[in-house]
């Protein structure tokens, strides 16, 4: 029997350590915004306590089935009030560390759905 790799044409997170992510070849060392239809953005939030609602309505204008927040090295989530663009939407919103956003966004987009992830890579503060 002769395996062939399945086909994959939505954009993949290839690897991920402490404070990066790498996406195809490409080794990135700040917080962004990736999409499963090829958006690849930086995101202005460069650790959690930096994290603000004006984050979460930027996040609102991507047209997303779901949004996967990564919220660093550890589980934190954001007030839910700050989720409100995203609910007047109907965009769905799941919060989990940023390792396991990269593996799930991995997941969904294979599957062909259309989700964003917005992955803070801890920085350190200034």
């Amino acid at each position: 029997m002769k395996f062939q790799p399945d086909r994959f044409d939505a954009q993949s997170i290839t690897g991920y350590g402490p404070g990066w992510i790498s996406v195809g070849q490409e080794k990135i060392h700040s917080s962004l915004i990736i999409g499963s239809r090829g958006l690849r953005t930086p995101w202005s939030c460069v650790r959690f306590e930096a994290l603000g609602p004006e984050h979460f309505a930027e996040l609102a204008q991507y047209d997303a089935e779901l949004i996967l927040f990564g919220s660093g090295s550890r589980l934190r989530f954001a007030p839910p009030a700050w989720l409100q663009p995203l609910m007047t939407r109907r965009i769905g919103v799941e919060t989990m560390e940023t390792q396991a956003a990269c593996r799930t966004f991995n997941i969904l987009s294979g599957e062909g759905r259309n989700v964003v992830a917005a992955l803070i890579l801890d920085t350190p503060a200034p």
